[in-house]
């Protein structure tokens, strides 16, 4: 289960900005994910809990927002997202798209409470 280590990393960078704020209280923390970057939003979810429970972060909450897949037309430069496996451009009817994105998993924001 990669979701655990991925939710140790997201504290660590929390513990990191929350440092560097000179002890500042963060209270939540917003990740995006693409569909493609193969995590498990319930299981990291779960891990982040548990990580977090019983700690100087406690009660800090998780917000996962999910990007899709995202494509782009060579010909026309047009950007769309992927909806059921359909990779033709809608704009041009191009058949030849190429995906730009979906594939990320980013540290999107921190809420912090300033001292």
């Amino acid at each position: 289960m990669h979701e655990l280590s991925i939710a140790n990393s997201i504290l660590e960078a929390v513990r990191k900005e929350r440092e560097r704020l000179n002890g500042a209280r963060v209270t939540r923390v917003g990740l995006r994910i693409g569909e493609l970057a193969g995590v498990d939003p319930d299981a990291l979810n779960f891990g982040f809990e548990v990580l977090v429970r019983d700690t100087e972060l406690e009660p800090l909450a998780l917000t996962i927002e999910s990007t899709p897949r995202r494509h782009e037309c060579p010909a026309c430069k047009h950007v769309f997202a992927v909806v059921d496996y359909q990779f033709d451009c809608p704009a041009c009817g191009a058949k030849a798209t190429r995906c730009i994105g979906g594939d990320e998993l980013e540290l999107a924001y921190l809420e912090v409470e300033e001292p």
